[in-house]
């Protein structure tokens, strides 16, 4: 049995299957595991999941797919628990009661990581990143549980709306596969692609299957052959020869068919046989044979048994031509090779009992997560933080050889100064060139497989890289050590640098002081704010791009026209009248208290109608803006806020005729005519229409931005509920920018 052939929910009954028909069941805690089930079905009790199931089939099927995997019996227990402290009122200090504190560690480990909001802000977004990358360098168990459970989540997920869907999809595809990937257990990896692509472009993934399915048969009897015949010409040559057929994952097909522009018949590794044999010897010794028995491909040789990829995955591939004029790939490994492409790291548990914390070949699997981490250490900037880690785990790699022979593995579309740096720091330091096969290149040349790069070198202490290095290199490895090369060796330079980038941008946002010493003073509140002890710290900061002025300059602008405000503002007391309160009309239907003849405006941020609770505040000399009481900018509690004194009543005067733009946006499937009926519909409401916008986006959806006039809040929902009703749209929020 494979993990794709784990029954999508399971029941306890199935897991203590599993576990008796596993070949190592004595190594298994059933006691243990019994009791992790019973607390875990006491806890979520009454706990239902969105496909009506009770709650707790799900970390029971988690702990069936582990136990597929081959995970150990502490792996098992803390996927049943793995919800109870997020969920239930259960605590983290009774599990370690009950379980110990091995188990305890697992469990909190996966509570912490909780989601990893794709569609969040960047900071949090970042950190999550972190966390998942810290989890993994600390104990390697906790994103196992973490990608089974992401595993079974995807496998459910028609439960949840089409949004949700969407997110969660792409999420699964930028993070949860490619880490699987990294981590070589394939079985995972595969089936999270495939699931992910069937919500974001369900189209072609029933393109793809349609067109497998009616070959399926074509498909079944060309894969027997070429065994039969392989398997008859080997018999008397190697012993213990086993043999398997396989089609292409529907996502390994999708990547080609779309992002390649290949047709089906133009992808040569739909249909593979893998050849599994005692020895190495035997692997190369298989592939002779068959490039004699069948006419080989040029160029589709790949050996990673002499070059494993980083995460360890060894095998040899070859594609070849049957007689039949049908391209297929062959793939020669030993049964050790085997488990780890199958299983990765899981394999440490399915076929040694665990692993040591000296095992060199564990510590050369998570080297990788070791150098993201350190790699963050030179920049703040969180956007950066995300794209370099998406980046690196995402990366499909490049091979490249150094003159000695040595083979370094780099992300397709690298530099030879990512290489450079790649070798050692001090190669990329004082690199001044480089050839490729001979060949002098280009500084910003991107290596490719096979080809022997030699870095250009010179013993002069007066070479250095060259700032203008960070808009070339890809890997965020190279990016943080030139870093790090300017913030050590040129801080004088990064101090001047800092300097002049910010009084730029300040000129460009028309930041100024009449005074030196106020400047400072305000400069040195931004310092402090971001950790920096001294302004000549913040300065080389700046300087070397470990802070970006872009990131934070809207919270510059804002602290300086408080600022601003402060010092040039007039008195309020002229706006508040001492006399009794009166109520004044505007033009706009809003009656505001204590204030006569004065301008009263809307504002955009959020955009309030008659009928949503509103609150007045009081601007210098633009009059009076209404919002909305639960707009963002405005404080929860107003009496504890900077300037309480500019807030003020303001209500909505009934029986005003008055028209207000509001602006929806509206995400739909994408079809012929939605605009048009749209449209139509608001049209035969009498609605007029102030601005459309429609924009594409992935998996077959849009998104259409409205700006309608409205009368008030009862307005606007009766035109909500006509407009969901047209068909294709899924949701409508109101715009609050």
């Amino acid at each position: 049995m494979s993990v794709k052939d784990v029954k999508i929910s399971c029941g306890f009954e199935d897991l203590l299957r599993m576990l008796e028909a596993h070949k190592d069941k004595e190594s298994y805690d059933l006691e243990g595991i019994s009791k992790a089930y019973r607390i875990a079905r006491g806890a979520h009790e009454g706990q239902t999941r969105q496909t009506g199931e009770e709650y707790v089939t799900h970390p029971v099927s988690v702990a069936c797919i582990l136990v597929e995997l081959g995970m150990d019996s502490e792996s098992v227990i803390a996927a049943l628990l793995h919800d109870v402290v997020e969920d239930t009122q259960m605590t983290l200090p009774e599990i370690k009661d009950d379980f110990g504190e091995d188990i305890a560690a697992l469990v909190d480990g996966v509570t912490k990581l909780g989601k990893i909001p794709y569609t969040t802000k960047e900071e949090q977004q970042a950190e999550n990143l972190r966390k998942m990358l810290l989890a993994m360098s600390e104990d390697i168990r906790v994103i196992i549980i973490k990608l089974c459970d992401r595993l079974h989540n995807m496998r459910t997920l028609s439960a949840l709306t089409e949004e949700k869907q969407l997110d969660k999809s792409k999420e699964t595809l930028e993070v949860y596969a490619p880490i699987a990937h990294r981590l070589g257990i394939r079985a995972v990896k595969e089936e999270l692609e495939d699931l992910a692509i069937q919500h974001l472009d369900p189209v072609a993934y029933e393109e793809i299957r349609e067109n497998l399915e009616s070959r399926r048969q074509q498909s079944v009897e060309f894969l027997e052959n070429v065994q039969k015949r392989i398997k008859e010409r080997l018999r008397d040559i190697i012993p213990n020869v086993y043999l398997e057929g396989r089609e292409k994952s529907v996502h390994g097909i999708y990547r080609k068919m779309y992002m390649q522009g290949k047709t089906f018949d133009e992808i040569y590794d739909i249909y593979a046989v893998r050849i599994i044999v005692d020895t190495v010897i035997d692997c190369y010794n298989v592939l002779g044979v068959i490039h004699d028995m069948f006419s080989a491909l040029q160029g589709r040789f790949k050996d990673y048994i002499s070059t494993p990829k980083p995460n360890l995955y060894q095998s040899l591939h070859t594609t070849l031509i049957s007689r039949e004029e049908i391209p297929f790939e062959v793939q020669i490994r030993t049964w050790e090779m085997h488990q780890t492409a199958e299983y990765g790291i899981a394999a440490h548990w399915k076929y040694k009992a665990g692993v040591k914390k000296a095992d060199a070949r564990m510590e050369e699997r998570l080297a990788w997560i070791r150098q993201l981490l350190e790699s963050q250490k030179e920049t703040d900037d969180v956007e950066e933080i995300v794209r370099t880690i998406k980046t690196d785990l995402a990366q499909e790699d490049v091979f490249v050889v150094t003159p000695k022979g040595d083979v370094k593995s780099l992300p397709v579309g690298s530099t030879v100064i990512d290489f450079a740096y790649a070798i050692h720091s001090a190669i990329g330091n004082r690199m001044t060139g480089a050839k490729v096969n001979g060949r002098i290149v280009p500084i910003d040349y991107q290596v490719r497989t096979g080809e022997v790069v030699e870095i250009l070198t010179t013993s002069q202490q007066s070479r250095h890289p060259s700032r203008d290095w960070l808009k070339i290199v890809k890997t965020s490895e190279a990016r943080s050590k030139i870093r790090a090369w300017f913030k050590k060796e040129r801080r004088a330079e990064n101090i001047v640098e800092g300097k002049n980038e910010i009084e730029k941008e300040f000129r460009r946002n028309r930041i100024a002081f009449a005074e030196e010493q106020r400047q400072k003073e305000f400069l040195e509140a931004i310092a402090k704010r971001q950790h920096c002890e001294k302004l000549d710290d913040f300065y080389a900061s700046v300087g070397y791009g470990g802070i970006l002025l872009s990131r934070i300059m809207p919270q510059i602008k804002e602290d300086y026209n408080k600022l601003v405000r402060a010092e040039r503002g007039v008195e309020i007391d002229q706006l508040l009248s001492s006399e009794p309160v009166k109520r004044t009309r505007s033009s706009e239907g809003v009656v505001v208290e204590g204030i006569d003849n004065c301008l009263i405006k809307l504002s955009r941020c959020c955009s309030p109608l008659p009928g949503d609770e509103i609150v007045g505040f009081i601007t210098r000399g633009h009059g009076v803006s209404i919002h909305k009481r639960n707009c963002t900018n405005v404080p929860q509690d107003i009496s504890s806020c900077e300037e309480p004194e500019r807030w003020i009543k303001a209500y909505w005067e009934g029986g005003g005729k008055e028209k207000y733009k509001s602006t929806l946006l509206i995400h739909a499937i994408e079809r012929d005519s939605l605009l048009a009926d749209i449209t139509l519909q608001l049209a035969n409401m009498h609605v007029g229409i102030h601005a459309i916008n429609a924009r594409e986006l992935r998996g077959g959806s849009c998104q259409i931005s409205l700006t309608v006039s409205t009368e008030n809040l009862e307005h606007l929902q009766t035109i909500l509920s006509r407009l969901t009703k047209v068909d294709g749209v899924v949701s409508i929020e109101r715009s609050v920018g």
